[in-house]
């Protein structure tokens, strides 16, 4: 079984001391308004979050902030 959560980016910035590597920070999307598209992530993934630690630049330069991804997790 997969499961799927959406996220928003909050942070992404240089870890200091830690050559090209940055700091990600998502956070599950939220909203009490029905008329909001994200009102239905709201009711499964009422709140989480993720932080992530990454040095490869391609990878790192994905993450926008205040953008929003959709985050699927299965087993390995």
């Amino acid at each position: 079984m997969n499961v799927v959560a959406k996220f928003r980016c909050t942070r992404n910035a240089p870890i200091a001391h830690a050559g090209e590597s940055r700091q990600v920070n998502l956070t599950a999307v939220y909203s009490d308004d029905p008329a909001s598209p994200n009102h239905s992530w709201s009711k499964w993934t009422p709140s989480g979050t993720l932080t992530l630690h990454i040095s490869n630049p391609a990878a790192y330069d994905q993450f926008v902030v205040d953008e929003e991804y959709l985050i699927r997790f299965e087993k390995a």
